[in-house]
């Protein structure tokens, strides 16, 4: 068995850290490593204790965080965060990609759907469980500025887009669904599932949210 993952609590209520400390650690695969009660705190900790995760919670004092996310992966790039909020509001999703995590998970999320975006995570992939993720993830469409910084864990294609599915990317990155896409290129849908499953082999991912995630990053659809 490879050894646990190793993660930091950064949640400014501490019943909260208490509950995710309790289900972290009745995991055989998991162990939590230090805990934080604000985002200058979590960042001294993730400094000392080098974490594979942080579950990061977004309103907390001294530093949000997303500035925490932020200044954490400039030092620990291979560092994962997953952004724990109550609020379901659409520019934290949009920020916390801009940031660098790889995770968006609401704090009332049922307990395996925490346990599997860690580990997915863990793993090299994203986990965005909220409503308006798809819209957040459009949005990021519009930024023509991106720190070279924030690019810690752009995957290269496996093999370059065609011209068609980089235009299909775009539109899966406006949120449009597949009938959606089939319409606008006049197509039938089962053409543009052919796409979709291209462009996920080519990133190398299983969803389309990562997919998305990445060709943000990169720079590849605007």
């Amino acid at each position: 068995m490879s050894r646990p993952i190793r993660i930091m609590l950064a949640e400014d209520q501490s019943i909260v850290r208490q509950g995710l400390r309790y289900i972290i650690q009745a995991q055989l695969d998991m162990t939590v490593v230090g805990e934080a009660a604000d985002g200058e705190e979590a960042l001294q900790l993730a400094r000392q204790t080098r974490p594979d995760l942080i579950l990061m919670d977004i309103r907390m004092p001294v530093r949000t965080g997303i500035e925490a996310t932020r200044a954490i992966l400039t030092v620990l790039p291979e560092t994962k965060v997953i952004l724990l909020t109550t609020f379901d509001i659409q520019e934290y999703v949009f920020e916390g990609i801009r940031a660098g995590a790889v995770g968006y998970l609401l704090k009332d999320a049922e307990t395996h759907i925490l346990l599997e975006g860690i580990r997915a995570a863990a793993q090299g992939g994203v986990t965005f469980r909220s409503r308006l993720s798809r819209e957040a993830l459009a949005q990021a469409l519009h930024e023509e500025h991106k720190d070279p910084a924030q690019q810690w864990q752009a995957r290269a294609l496996l093999e370059p887009l065609t011209e068609r599915e980089h235009a299909v990317l775009q539109q899966m990155a406006f949120g449009k669904r597949n009938w959606e896409i089939a319409r606008l290129f006049s197509v039938s849908e089962g053409t543009i599932k052919t796409h979709v499953h291209r462009i996920l082999q080519k990133f190398g991912v299983e969803d389309r949210t990562q997919a998305v995630v990445l060709a943000i990053r990169q720079q590849i659809v605007y």
